[in-house]
């Protein structure tokens, strides 16, 4: 029991994706399952369908009506984004786009997959926005090695932002910056693999994010542009 008191007073002193990290691995190996952390039931999963290969899930997705990303051979359909969440996408495209405009990155939003392997499992996920250095593979519907990823958190995505793709984005060799924004209120998460991607908190519209992997700086009001207290005043 000494020994057990010591574990939890050495967890406690950890950051929170360290806790999660080993909440997900213990949680799984109890379970005697390899797989990576289920997505929560309201990311709409389709349980009925058979278990699909790589091959024919992308095909499928060619014509389907909706987005649907793949984990382990499972579809997960995709909830359609409020307009805070489009707002958002669009400033911060708009403002990467212009700083990288003539380099060797290239900025991508939600419409291109993500393609990884966490253990034996093939997974493509839809990130809001990516930013690509530097060579890809030859795909057109998918890249594999993004510099930067950034995720918007809604209700029915965030403990999945936080916990499943948090741990999968950091095993990604290029990945040097995971960004988590919130919809709900000015706040800004930065996680870092330089700094062991311990998270820096930003809360305020006067703050300043510093996208360290890109060479960019960005107020918060900015990125905010027309969500929150940067609405224009409504009429009397």
């Amino acid at each position: 029991m000494q020994a057990l008191e010591k574990i939890k007073q050495a967890i406690r002193q950890l950051a929170l994706i360290e806790r999660e990290s080993i909440a997900t691995w213990l949680s799984d190996d109890i379970s005697d399952h390899d797989s990576i952390a289920e997505p929560a039931a309201a990311y709409g999963a389709n349980r009925a369908m058979r278990l699909l290969t790589v091959d024919e899930y992308l095909e499928f997705e060619e014509t389907a009506n909706v987005r649907h990303e793949y984990v382990a051979g499972l579809l997960y359909a995709m909830t359609g984004p409020r307009k805070s969440h489009g707002r958002i996408s669009t400033n911060l495209v708009a403002a990467f786009h212009s700083h990288l405009r003539g380099g060797p990155c290239q900025t991508y939003a939600s419409q291109i997959k993500l393609r990884l392997k966490a253990g034996q499992n093939d997974i493509f996920y839809y990130p809001d926005l990516m930013v690509v250095c530097g060579p890809e593979t030859a795909s057109e519907v998918y890249v594999e090695q993004p510099k930067l990823i950034v995720e918007i958190l809604s209700p029915s995505t965030e403990t999945i932002d936080r916990r499943e793709k948090a741990l999968n984005y950091r095993n990604i060799a290029a990945v040097e910056e995971y960004i988590l924004i919130s919809q709900k209120r000015p706040q800004i998460e930065i996680h870092r693999r330089a700094d062991n991607w311990q998270p820096t908190a930003l809360t305020s519209l006067d703050a300043t994010a510093d996208f360290h992997s890109i060479a960019l700086s960005l107020p918060l009001s900015q990125i905010y542009e027309g969500v929150h207290s940067t609405r224009a005043p409504a009429p009397t």
